[in-house]
């Protein structure tokens, strides 16, 4: 589950899908993504049971599927603040390191 959180563009998808439920369509309008990247996420959170659809008509319809994803994100958040965000600079697993950071295969 941490390693599909560890990708800004699937956490960005999550953030968006926080504020309500959005299509493909959406999500490539607002994030300014390409629509083959975000169906790529989409079916990595999908398959990792944090995000689900709902079909109406022809569109597909993104949302959590568990809600409980919230508390760990404002908790994370919370704990970057906490940290004064060592843990983003941290040179193992900060943005300037060589930590694993990976993509849903």
């Amino acid at each position: 589950m941490f390693h599909s959180l560890a990708d800004p563009v699937r956490l960005s998808i999550l953030q968006r899908l926080a504020r309500g439920e959005a299509r493909v369509v959406d999500l490539t309008g607002e994030l300014g993504l390409a629509q083959s990247t975000v169906s790529k996420h989409l079916g990595c959170l999908r398959g990792c049971g944090l995000v689900d659809y709902r079909p109406e008509g022809r569109q597909s319809f993104y949302f959590l599927a568990a809600p409980a994803l919230l508390d760990l994100l404002r908790s994370a958040e919370h704990l970057l603040t906490a940290t004064d965000r060592a843990v983003v600079l941290c040179p193992t697993y900060g943005a300037e390191g060589g930590g694993p950071v990976g993509t849903c295969s």
